[in-house]
């Protein structure tokens, strides 16, 4: 009997050594689908100087919190992805130099969009030559803004709604101009009249702020670790280029300025080049991590 309760303790401590030296890794949403973002949480097996990540090819930059000595990253699937199952690998650094390495499945599943009819001026689609070139113009703009996020993260805790409001289209909804599917909705709209205060989702960098031919009036907030936030269609604009932005500070005025059927809030979230689902990114429950 006493043999058999020496194994049995044996195999409790040699189960407990296995746990503490396996790696934890969570998301949220568990269920996650084309064109959302989700949360990264991982622990791993022992102490980490740094850990990097890589999803659907796109980088993951983590960061530490020391009190749940956790790394938390924020990754994102685009509109494009096809359902199926896909590998996360993740390769960590120890202080003395060692590399650990790790990987873990996670699927993505096909979300439902709709679509909708819009009618808007004829200049919107299609423009004329002076137009098209300040099309191209802004088109080359973004493309500088967008391929220059910092790796370092500014977002910090939950992403806040910039309005009190409802929404008045979704994400991913497909928009028929006149008659010709012309887009995919890769943001929310709120409904809000003109005047109304737009407030920042999240501490960042001002990269954009400027009077642009579709989007109108026009904010990005640079977030860090190659997230990013736009507001568009804003009547007034109350920040700069190179200005550092707190969560909840007033960025400007909402409007109707651009390619819109009205005075209303649009705003888009980006990370690593591709769209993702912001009403997803409002609900996550994101930490602070401490250094």
């Amino acid at each position: 009997m006493i043999a058999v309760g020496l194994l049995c303790m044996v195999a409790v401590n040699m189960s407990a050594a296995v746990s503490r030296h396996a790696w934890s890794i969570r998301w949220q949403p568990q269920k996650v689908i084309n064109g959302s973002p989700l949360v990264l949480r991982v622990v791993p097996p022992t102490t980490l100087d740094s850990l990097s990540g890589n999803w659907l090819n796109h980088d993951i930059f983590f960061s530490f919190d020391a009190q749940s000595k956790t790394w938390y990253a924020i990754a994102g699937a685009a509109l494009e992805t096809k359902p199926g199952k896909y590998p996360l690998t993740l390769q960590g650094k120890t202080s003395v130099g060692k590399e650990i390495s790790f990987e873990r499945v996670i699927s993505v599943g096909k979300g439902k969009y709709r679509q909708i009819q819009v009618t808007v001026a004829k200049q919107f689609t299609e423009p004329s030559p002076e137009q098209m070139k300040q099309i191209e113009e802004d088109k080359e703009l973004k493309h500088r803004v967008f391929a220059s996020s910092e790796p370092e993260r500014e977002w910090s805790g939950n992403f806040l709604a910039p309005v009190t409001a409802p929404i008045s289209d979704i994400f991913g909804t497909a928009r028929v101009f006149n008659g010709e599917t012309q887009s995919v909705h890769q943001g929310l709209d709120f409904g809000v009249p003109q005047g109304t205060p737009v407030k920042a989702l999240n501490r960042g960098k001002v990269v954009l702020a400027r009077l642009l031919f579709f989007e109108g009036g026009f904010v990005v907030l640079d977030h860090g670790q190659g997230l990013m936030s736009m507001y568009m269609h804003l009547s007034k604009i109350a920040v700069k280029e190179g200005d550092t932005v707190e969560r909840g500070q007033e960025l400007a005025l909402s409007g109707g300025t651009g390619r819109a059927t009205g005075p209303h809030l649009h705003i888009a979230v980006r990370w690593e080049g591709v769209y993702l689902d912001p009403a997803v990114l409002l609900k996550l429950n994101l930490p602070n991590p401490s250094p």
